[in-house]
């Protein structure tokens, strides 16, 4: 592989469907390796050389591994600074937006698998997301005066928040609220991300009949 190039480690309706619609935005070389998910892809030996943890997505560039998508979506968006998709060093929203990034694993995440599985939450003065509520409350309340979660400005945040919004409404983990709705609606809309979503139902259509 060149070094120089982005590996992206993928599999169809998963997760890292949001670092491929990333991809597309920044307008990206990339090459693809996709795993299938139910056939346990993700749990064999050649790529736990590559993640430990079995997951996806996972992108390698320049030698180095980079997991977690707060993690993905800050080098990648840093790395194409001509996108315009990351504030750089200086601007004021730099702080923000790294904040939202951060919120999105630290807060949302847990909130929402806890609710999705069922688990009693920590008490609040112990639980890492406080509440379920308050986690929701206060993302409706940043994306409130739209259309993007900085107002006019979209960022790579957008692309994370709103597909996790997509999956998790689909899911009934989290409520339909309004906003929510418009939100994920403005970002399916746009050109790479239709582009996007549509290579990765032709990649779960050949999985498909690949098994079948």
């Amino acid at each position: 592989m060149n070094a120089s190039r982005i590996k992206f480690h993928h599999a169809p309706n998963s997760r890292s469907g949001s670092t491929l619609m990333l991809l597309e935005e920044l307008g990206a070389q990339y090459d693809i390796h996709v795993m299938n998910l139910v056939e346990g892809e993700q749990r064999q030996p050649a790529y736990l050389k590559v993640n430990p943890m079995g997951k996806v997505p996972a992108i390698e560039h320049l030698g180095g591994l980079v997991t977690e998508r707060p993690a993905i979506f800050t080098y990648l968006a840093d790395l194409f600074p001509e996108a315009g998709l990351a504030p750089g060093l200086g601007d004021p929203l730099r702080g923000p937006y790294l904040r939202w990034l951060s919120f999105y694993g630290s807060c949302f995440e847990p909130a929402v698998m806890d609710r999705f599985m069922k688990h009693e939450p920590a008490p609040t003065s112990t639980c890492p997301y406080g509440d379920f509520d308050t986690v929701m409350d206060m993302l409706e309340a940043q994306l409130a005066t739209g259309p993007w979660m900085f107002g006019d400005r979209f960022t790579a945040a957008d692309i994370l928040w709103a597909s996790a919004l997509d999956w998790t409404m689909r899911f009934g983990i989290v409520p339909r609220r309004d906003v929510f709705e418009a939100y994920v609606a403005r970002l399916m809309a746009r050109p790479a991300i239709c582009r996007a979503t549509g290579q990765d139902a032709a990649l779960a259509r050949a999985q498909t009949l690949a098994v079948a």
